[in-house]
């Protein structure tokens, strides 16, 4: 999950108080030593682990707080749910029809970026 803040910090520190979850530092950032404010929660997912229903999981946090959220500038089209899927051979991804409308309807954007593992 990654939400937009405009590079402000205190927007920053106000989504991890309302979201009540630590975000996800961004490696990236650390070693070059800028400052990023897109805030960034990961939930890495292996072919060993039981399977992540991450729109529903994201959307179970975030529809709660859209109120609060809004109330400091975070509009749903700032959060976007990522999946970063690496495969070998074939990439297969199946969501839903209840989980697509259900973020659909949130207006949360999905983006997924797939990549062979080689």
């Amino acid at each position: 999950m990654s939400i937009d803040t405009n590079n402000n910090s205190e927007i920053y520190n106000m989504i991890t108080k309302i979201l009540e979850l630590q975000p996800t530092e961004n490696k990236r950032n650390k070693i070059s030593g800028k400052r990023c404010y897109t805030w960034n929660y990961v939930v890495i997912e292996t072919d060993r682990d039981p399977y992540f229903d991450f729109i529903n999981n994201f959307l179970d946090i975030l529809e709660p707080k859209f109120d609060t959220l809004e109330g400091i500038g975070i509009t749903r089209d700032k959060i976007i749910l990522w999946m970063l899927y690496e495969y070998k051979q074939q990439c297969g991804i199946e969501f839903n029809p209840e989980e697509m409308l259900r973020l659909g309807n949130s207006g949360i954007h999905l983006n997924i970026d797939c990549w062979q593992n080689d």
